[in-house]
């Protein structure tokens, strides 16, 4: 039985599965990661600051402009698309077989591709508020108003609603993803390196039967997983779905 047999046995017999995906999950749609050799993190973007710094709340505060400037060109992909990937998590939703994802990634693509029940551990490009009133704006505010994006109500700064470099994760995130998991048949853990935490932590809380592994290099998880797999994380996901349902 080949890998992708083995996933689609496990998957046509699972009714509360739970995807948990990182930025793996999004190269296939043409967006960088940014721990790799060629990720964001790993480039030479400013003489004086680093890409780490420049992605800090402190960053965001004392540096505004040139924080917008390297948040629309590193961070903002709106052309990219849902891979197959996303369409086959979508898919297993829509079947009753996968009850939530929790997702690293922030540009929306779970959504996009039709996904429901999306736990989004470190925001979205997609929303943006102001810090002072709280007024709500979506992501075209802040790509159209440039150098700084000001809040139309009361002209406090609108920022993304992502999670900087500083900045606390969601609570109430952290404990719908924990319940999710905990109360999981089947764990797919895939595109995330498990080196950032808290996110990876939320591995332990699995109690169920099925630990599946897709990601091209090595994890701390591998060692407890009942299948671990080498592949693009896109097209084995697609490639299971349709030989468990068709």
């Amino acid at each position: 039985m080949t890998d992708i047999e083995k996933l689609a046995a496990i998957l046509s017999q699972s009714s509360s599965a739970v995807f948990f995906g990182g930025a793996g999950m999004s190269t296939e749609s043409g967006i960088p990661d940014f721990r790799s050799a060629t990720g964001i993190y790993n480039q030479k973007l400013n003489k004086k600051f680093s890409p780490e710094e420049m992605a800090s709340h402190n960053f965001f505060v004392n540096h505004p402009e040139e924080f917008f400037a390297f948040y629309r060109a590193r961070f903002v992909y709106l052309d990219a698309k849902p891979n197959a990937g996303h369409l086959a998590l979508a898919e297993l939703e829509r079947r009753g077989i996968l009850s939530a994802v929790i997702t690293q990634n922030i540009d929306g693509l779970h959504q996009v591709a039709g996904s429901k029940v999306v736990y989004e551990l470190h925001g979205s490009i997609r929303r943006s508020y102001c810090v002072q009133c709280g007024a709500k704006y979506d992501v075209d505010f802040i790509m159209n108003n440039i150098p700084i994006p000001y809040c139309e109500k009361c002209g406090g700064i609108v920022k993304p609603d992502v999670v900087l470099y500083g900045e606390n994760l969601d609570n109430e995130i952290i404990s719908n993803s924990i319940r999710a998991i905990a109360a999981a048949d089947t764990l797919i853990v895939g595109g995330t390196s498990l080196i950032v935490y808290p996110a990876a932590g939320l591995v332990d809380y699995f109690r169920g039967r099925h630990l599946i592994l897709i990601n091209k290099t090595a994890t701390r998880a591998d060692v407890d997983a009942e299948l671990v797999i080498r592949k693009n994380i896109g097209a084995t996901l697609s490639e299971a779905v349709k030989e468990a349902f068709g």
